[in-house]
Formats: structure tokens, C-alpha cells, sequence
């Protein structure tokens, strides 16, 4: 969804307040147990596709 409406101060300022909460999230660490559980999806993939 596109607003044509020029922005406020108050939505600048949330619009910076997510994008840095979202840039820390998106920097930290991926948990082992995760990429564990990717290694056992591609592995289960490749199987499958194999068949």
C-alpha cells in the first residue's frame, strides 16, 4: 500500500524506530539450533527429490 500523503514528523520518526529494532534482529546470529534444523530440511529435500 502506497500513500500518496506526505509523511508526518511522528511516522518519520516511527519508520526510524523500526528500521533500526528490524537491522539489529536482522544482524544477530542465526541459533544452532536452527540452522540444524536447515541442514535437516535440505537433507530431507534432497532425498525426496532424488526418489
Amino acid at each position: 500500500m502506497h500513500n500518496e500523503q506526505p509523511s508526518s514528523a511522528l511516522e518519520d520518526q516511527i519508520a526510524d524506530n523500526l528500521r533500526r529494532a528490524f537491522q539489529e534482529r536482522a544482524s544477530e546470529k542465526v541459533p544452532d539450533r536452527f540452522l540444524d534444523l536447515l541442514r535437516q530440511l535440505r537433507t530431507q529435500d534432497e532425498t525426496h527429490h532424488d526418489s
